[in-house]
């Protein structure tokens, strides 16, 4: 499986993990910790950028506190049907952009968003596609968020899986790759400031330096 065919099955999920999946369930634990973070870091006038928004359920929690720029990148074009209908002020207000990370990023400007985040997104990068990274960094201006499935939530998974213990397959479809965020990051010019772990996920605050 290369990058463009991880792209086409999140372009075309259905059911769970889909828009619909998430906009039933709503905002978690999670999006409360990303907006304590964005909150205090850059303010709830921040331009704040959402990597793989889906149909917007951790946006409309920031929304609903006040924060007034907000941006997304979601692929799965359906998404935007589901936010119109369980967060219509939010589709209102927001500037959303129906295409992969990959094809967007190159077309912001430098340190265009105050805060750019990611829940469960970036871990589903393809090697092949590793160079968004450096794309991420160079459009946040101040705050990087990460909330992503990392090692030590899959010990026991990586030992099952002795071929190539960086990668895992959701439901035995989808590739989960696990990176250490606070390397990757910090090699592209960002100092690590702040660490969660919430259920599955961990969360890490970068600044840049």
């Amino acid at each position: 499986m290369d990058s463009h065919d991880v792209r086409r099955q999140w372009a075309d999920r259905t059911g769970e993990y889909s828009p619909a999946y998430y906009a039933h369930y709503g905002p978690d634990e999670t999006s409360e910790s990303v907006r304590e973070i964005l909150r205090d870091r850059v303010g709830r006038d921040a331009a704040v950028l959402e990597l793989g928004c889906s149909s917007g359920r951790h946006l409309s929690h920031l929304f609903d506190d006040g924060f007034t720029e907000l941006s997304g990148v979601e692929l799965n074009e359906d998404a935007f049907d589901v936010m119109a209908e369980h967060y219509p002020d939010l589709w209102e207000a927001g500037t959303f952009h129906a295409d992969a990370i990959e094809d967007v990023v190159g077309d912001f400007d430098d340190g265009a968003f105050d805060a750019v985040y990611s829940v469960e997104t970036l871990q589903h990068v393809h090697p092949d596609a590793e160079w968004v990274f450096e794309e991420i960094a160079r459009i946040t201006d101040d705050t990087l968020v990460t909330a992503e499935i990392e090692d030590d939530a899959a010990d026991a998974e990586r030992e099952e899986r002795e071929d190539d213990p960086d990668v895992n397959f959701v439901r035995d479809e989808f590739p989960l790759y696990y990176r250490d965020w606070s390397e990757v990051f910090g090699d592209l010019g960002f100092e690590q400031v702040e660490r969660r772990d919430v259920k599955r996920d961990t969360i890490r605050a970068f600044r840049a330096r």
